[in-house]
């Protein structure tokens, strides 16, 4: 089976039987897969005939592994005897590739094997785990492993952050400059290098690796995620990765957690209509200084800012914005081309605003009334939530002449809030029976009702009926049980989608320094949710 893309994708198999293989293998290819791995340790099999049946049967180009710690095979000398049978039949069935352990490879009888192949190409694996690792430690194993005779080295990498992954894209980048100097010179240092990064901060490993070279990248069939790949659905139709080249632009979302996030079904497609080369990918990042001080090319150059990193993300910046500033926090940040230092901007402000705006116009309008200043001028405003979002609207409130009335968890950071919008705050457990008068505005700023807790509100239903408008700042899902119950009362209800997609449109044009698709953006996100 030949291979007519430069970037394969690719999925592993774990199957007990030859026939889930097989079933799976189908999927894969209905999914995008360009070709499986077969893990044949994860297999039953009494006889390596049902081996050579499956091999003979495959739907896809394949890679056939066996590895020895996750093997069936009870005893070590046992084991290794069927993982040399199985290499030796992939390896006479001319496979497309044989991915064997670093040890199995360094075996004598396995080398004699490997250099009397004829079509199959060898792909030698190693598992890095045991501390942050390093360039020099990698490139030590990556020479070690070389020496072996293998066509492609592979290295599977436990990291604990999302830093960690960095001497990753270098090693794929020097690997990469290495093999294209070769069809030269003739000479290579390096051979081509696979790499995943194990576990859900090791995600971009395999979304950014096309970026810096590598050639092929892992998704997860759907229905089956495995932490730290992206599904090949998404690799398919969100991502396509076939278009990253060195010059792509790197964009993310900083949060934790960050598997809610829609920005990538967001931005990836729009980048593409409007011609821009970039991408947008999730990144799990735990301390957002670091990332910052690890992450420092032009390379990556734009980031939206989620929980909890809007506050602290101030500080990493070279230069703020005065909004952003008189907030105190940010939640777009872009990497400035002519000198790379990273600006702060806040566009949840006015994206949250003007849609609490709007849609108190649109009732006032519907009954006949002339506006001629913000329709939030005079109101009380009740906000839950004093993170990055409920500063956001906080000043957003106060900006239009609202009272701002703030509660939260923790009342010492509420009360600070307060203070900075000249409002008040009040202890948590009295928000239930806040009711100092109807037509209030309630903005949820807080992560109260978000998946998977879907059955919390902060508020009462009962409670609701003081309130002519009611705001939640959740987008997943879509129609949280606060805005449920504040529509059964009578209240006008926006959605947290609202403001997702304004102030996304705001950091498009932040992204790329040029226009928004609008009308593109705003069915793109409505299709999702």
């Amino acid at each position: 089976m030949a291979f007519k893309k430069n970037l394969l994708v690719c999925t592993q198999l774990q199957c007990e039987t030859m026939e889930e293989m097989l079933a799976s293998m189908e999927k894969a290819k209905a999914e995008g897969a360009d070709l499986v791995e077969l893990c044949i340790d994860s297999m039953s099999f009494s006889h390596t005939s049902e081996v050579e049946k499956l091999i003979k049967q495959r739907a896809l180009p394949a890679i056939v592994s066996y590895r020895l710690k996750s093997s069936r095979t009870s005893g070590k000398g046992e084991c290794k005897t069927t993982c040399m049978q199985v290499l030796r039949l992939a390896l006479e069935l001319d496979v497309e590739f044989v991915e064997m352990d670093f040890e199995v490879a360094s075996d004598i009888g396995m080398a004699e094997c490997m250099y009397k192949r004829a079509n199959s190409k060898i792909i030698v694996s190693s598992f890095v785990n045991g501390g942050k690792p390093s360039n020099e430690r990698l490139g030590n194993l990556i020479a070690c492993m070389q020496s072996t005779g293998a066509d492609v080295i592979k290295l599977v990498i436990d990291v604990d952050y999302i830093t960690d992954l960095a001497p990753v894209f270098q090693m794929l980048a020097h690997c990469q400059i290495f093999t294209r100097t070769s069809q030269i010179c003739k000479y290579s240092l390096y051979v081509p290098l696979i790499a995943i990064a194990v576990g859900s901060r090791g995600l971009i490993s395999q979304l950014l690796g096309p970026k810096f070279g590598g050639f092929l990248v892992y998704g997860s069939l759907e229905g089956k995620s495995v932490p730290g790949l992206p599904t090949l659905v998404s690799l398919k139709h969100v991502y396509k990765l076939e278009y990253l080249n060195a010059d792509t632009k790197v964009f993310g979302l900083i949060s934790n957690p960050v598997g809610h996030s829609k920005g990538p079904i967001l931005h990836n497609p729009a980048f593409r209509h409007t011609g821009y080369n970039g991408i947008y990918v999730p990144m799990l990042v735990d301390d957002i200084k670091e990332f910052f001080r690890t992450y420092t090319g032009t390379d990556f150059a734009g980031f939206s800012v989620g929980i909890p990193h809007k506050e602290a993300a101030v500080g990493c910046c070279d230069e703020v914005h005065p909004l952003a500033k008189s907030i105190g926090a940010v939640n777009t940040i872009v990497r400035r081309p002519i000198d790379g230092k990273l600006i702060g901007y806040n566009t949840d402000c006015e994206a949250s605003i003007t849609a609490i705006e709007d849609a108190l116009r649109e009732r006032r309008v519907a009954n006949g009334e002339a506006l001629r200043t913000s329709p939030l001028a005079g109101k009380t405003f009740v906000l839950v939530g004093a993170g990055g979002a409920g500063r956001a609207l906080a000043f957003g409130a106060k900006s239009r002449g609202a009272q701002v009335v703030i509660f939260n968890r923790n009342y010492e950071r509420a009360k600070l809030l307060a203070d900075a919008v000249s409002g008040e705050a009040l202890p948590y457990e009295c928000l239930k029976r806040f009711c100092p008068q109807e037509g209030m505005i309630l903005a949820n700023a807080s992560a109260i009702g978000m998946e998977p807790n879907t059955d919390q509100t902060p508020v009462s239903k009962e409670t609701l009926r003081a309130y002519e408008l009611v705001f939640d700042a959740v987008y997943t899902p879509r129609n949280t049980r606060l805005l449920q119950e504040a529509a059964e009362v009578g209240a006008i209800v926006v959605s947290g989608v609202e403001m997702f997609i304004r102030q996304a449109l705001g950091q498009f044009r932040l992204f790329t320094g040029g226009l928004a698709p609008e009308d593109f953006m705003r069915k793109l996100v409505l299709a999702q949710f």
